[in-house]
């Protein structure tokens, strides 16, 4: 029995979703535990590119069940279409996806209010999925649950009572259109009949799994730096994507995990707005872009790019006490004769001992850097880690010590075949 969380390093976009693909290889289920709609998880198969955003990567193995857990907030809509497309590429869903009867409903209300939010003189930068408003009202206890969907009586009551308020926001101090009741009501009802063939009792199921022997992959979204708790907050996302997170989201017990797998990029991203130490504004930022296809897989947004931060990395495996590293877009650095690995930051000029969470602190922050050579020759051919050039293996091994990670995966390129565990 094995259960392995997933988590994404740094500030998401690390290459979750070709990680979770290959690892699924060797895992029964696989479960979705936290976010929602707003993350995109792309697995390229030989020339065929797949963007899934709720349902866990591991569904394009026909032999692997799927399982979204109770942290993720659902749009309903957004689910059917994934749903649809799979089926249109030849992928079977029927008794190999389910859901916790226990997760929330984005509704309409959630994605325009989020949107109105992010039209402010504030920004989060948030996709605009209506994510944090779903997550306000399930702590608010005002969410309507997947498992209101078997009740048409009461899921009907609850969106008539919940848009009084809604619509009363929305107009009144938003001062924008009032949403239509009559047609919110009548399509998640038809939403009901659609999704209730996949509603499972998802702790009951996992831990019976688990009892039984059966391997389980625990998928996070975002990433580490953006959890609600632990992340550059308010610069966050509206859940927790740390490995804490995978035993809240999904029902199975912290006893029950074995390994806690983080998937960290060869340099660094980050995707809206927020603090970002090691950021490139130049020539070297715009090629990483251009080489790393830094663009979102949800809003299409082009990332933030830096070099490689092991002083942001080292906190992040601290927080989830991670085990071992998949390290991804090696590739990316094959043209730089030079590589810079932040290995520190000085605040006011003095050396901070610890990551800093305080948004104005590393604002203010100056990235410590050391120099390492690069290895000038194409590494998206590599078949295993003794075909990288020396100088890759050396710079594997340097951010290792630096950042305190065991790399025991390396990418080094989009397809299933560009990865290789290391011996």
């Amino acid at each position: 029995m094995s259960v392995t969380v997933i988590v994404g390093g740094q500030w998401g976009d690390e290459g979750k979703g070709k990680i979770v693909d290959i690892l699924s290889e060797s895992h029964r289920i696989v479960v979705r535990y936290q976010g929602g709609a707003n993350a995109g998880h792309t697995i390229q198969i030989k020339d065929k590119k797949y963007v899934l955003h709720l349902i866990p990567s591991g569904i394009l193995r026909d032999d692997v069940i799927c399982v979204i857990g109770n942290g993720v907030v659902i749009d309903p809509a957004a689910l059917l279409d994934e749903i649809k497309l799979l089926k249109e590429h030849g992928f079977s869903v029927e008794g190999r996806l389910f859901i916790s009867q226990n997760a929330h409903l984005i509704m309409p209300y959630h994605k325009i209010i989020d949107s109105l939010n992010e039209s402010g003189k504030t920004k989060i930068g948030t996709t605009g999925k209506g994510i944090g408003p779903c997550y306000i009202d399930k702590y608010a206890r005002k969410g309507i649950r997947i498992i209101d969907l078997l009740d048409p009586v009461k899921l009907e009551r609850k969106i008539r009572e919940n848009l009084v308020e809604k619509n009363n926001l929305i107009t009144d101090f938003y001062k924008s259109e009032k949403l239509d009741v009559e047609k919110i009501v009548d399509t998640y009802l038809a939403f009901d009949r659609e999704i209730d063939p996949y509603i499972k009792d998802v702790p009951s199921y996992l831990n019976k799994a688990i009892a039984d022997g059966t391997s389980v992959l625990l998928e996070g979204a975002q990433g580490a730096l953006l959890d609600v708790d632990h992340g550059t907050y308010p610069y966050v996302t509206s859940s927790n994507p740390t490995s804490g997170g995978a035993c809240t989201g999904t029902g199975i017990p912290p006893t029950k995990i074995t390994e806690v797998t983080a998937i960290i990029k060869a340099y660094t991203t980050r995707v809206g707005e927020g603090p970002f130490p090691t950021e490139l504004l130049d020539e070297t930022g715009e090629k990483l872009r251009a080489k790393g296809f830094e663009f979102g897989a949800t809003t299409g947004r082009p990332r933030r790019c830096g070099w490689f931060d092991a002083f942001l990395v080292r906190y992040s495996c601290m927080i989830n006490g991670t085990t071992s590293v998949a390290l991804t877009k090696m590739d990316v650095l094959d043209t730089f004769p030079e590589i810079k690995v932040c290995t520190g930051y000085k605040h006011h000029g003095k050396l901070l001992n610890n990551f800093p969470v305080d948004c104005d602190i590393l604002n203010e922050s100056i990235p410590v850097y050391e120099t390492v050579e690069g290895w000038m020759c194409d590494t998206s051919k590599c078949l295993s880690y003794d075909d990288l050039p020396q100088k890759a293996k050396e710079y594997i091994s340097f951010i290792s010590e630096k950042a305190g990670m065991n790399v025991t995966i390396v990418s080094v390129g989009p397809n299933r075949e560009q990865t290789f565990f290391v011996n």
